[in-house]
């Protein structure tokens, strides 16, 4: 796989280039969970030695997109059942947290950013890019999550929504009228949340916030729960036994 540097961003250095490309490609699948890591191609691409390849993908792997294996090289971060239990558990509590301190700490220039985040968004739905909805959606929440402004929240802010944006590809893909009905529905969600944010109305924020993950829930647990399972994946109380199987993580 051939990861090059994003032409809208013409004069980022080489290791921002590739942190760019690499969380990109992570986030929309464009690199499977599990998949290794060609640091030598890497390195030849982006014109890199390896103390400053090795630097990035060292904060790659501090940030959630990567592991660092002994004598084995970077991977992209797994999906296991109990990953992905874990997510659908702590979503909506860590959603509705930061949206309605979102709504009580923004600035106007903030809101302005965020703004202009949901036109992209907009403009992504709009031309069919399954990419661009994934990234503009990560982008949306990313700066929620800096109008927060929570030293203990925005590192678990940051984590969910690496793994958000990897099994959301069903959700951004919408294959019938419902599931085009809900994406509508959840790009209105986000002027709502952007209303309430730009009015201080911290309860209705958080309301919105959770509605807004409730709305995508269903059809990512079915797209990400193996047949047969009979776990629940936002079911703390159910056996950990399947915590180490992989879901299924299709692209198609």
């Amino acid at each position: 796989m051939t990861v090059r540097p994003r032409k809208s961003e013409p004069n980022v250095s080489p290791k921002q280039a590739l942190y760019q490309a690499l969380t990109s490609s992570i986030l929309t699948l464009e690199r499977a969970p599990g998949s290794d890591i060609d640091e030598a191609r890497l390195a030849a691409e982006y014109g890199l030695s390896r103390t400053p390849l090795r630097e990035v993908l060292r904060q790659m792997a501090g940030e959630g997109y990567l592991e660092l294996r002994d004598n084995r090289g970077a991977q992209v971060a797994a999906l296991s059942h109990k990953t992905l239990r874990d997510f659908f558990l702590a979503a909506p509590m860590i959603y509705s947290a930061t949206t309605r301190l979102a709504a009580e700490a923004a600035t106007p220039s903030q809101v302005g950013t965020l703004k202009a985040a949901q036109r992209a968004f907009r403009q992504a739905i709009d031309a069919g890019d399954i990419a661009g909805r994934v990234l503009q959606n990560h982008r949306f929440h990313a700066l929620i999550g800096e109008m927060a402004d929570n030293v203990y929240l925005a590192p678990s802010l940051r984590r969910l929504l690496i793994d958000h944006g990897r099994i959301s590809a069903n959700f951004y893909r919408p294959r019938t009228d419902q599931m085009r009905e809900n994406l509508a529905i959840a790009a209105n969600q986000h002027d709502e949340i952007i209303a309430c944010i730009e009015a201080g109305d911290a309860e209705r924020a958080a309301q919105i916030a959770i509605d807004h993950w409730a709305l995508s829930r269903d059809m990512i647990e079915i797209f990400v729960t193996p047949p047969g399972l009979d776990t629940q994946l936002g079911d703390h109380k159910q056996s950990n036994r399947q915590s180490g199987s992989q879901p299924r993580a299709k692209a198609s």
